[in-house]
């Protein structure tokens, strides 16, 4: 479970980090820092496995990868 990729960005429209994983639709946390987000996402994650496990919902693989751009000098 810790190979799933997580976004942490600021949300100025909700005036506080939010903390997402792609994979997991839905699975998301609030935070009003960084490290907060990121604490309360992890209780997310683990609430998001355990319900879909409950009503037997496939809990996906992490594939998500963010796209990685360079730049050429």
């Amino acid at each position: 479970m810790k190979d799933y990729h997580i976004n942490i960005f600021w949300s100025e429209p909700d005036h506080c980090y939010v903390a997402d994983i792609p994979d997991l639709e839905f699975c998301s946390a609030l935070g009003d820092t960084p490290e907060a987000a990121l604490a309360e996402l992890r209780i997310a994650r683990e609430l998001w496995i355990e319900s879909a496990r409950a009503i037997g919902k496939p809990v996906p693989r992490p594939r998500y990868r963010p796209a990685i751009y360079q730049t050429v000098a």
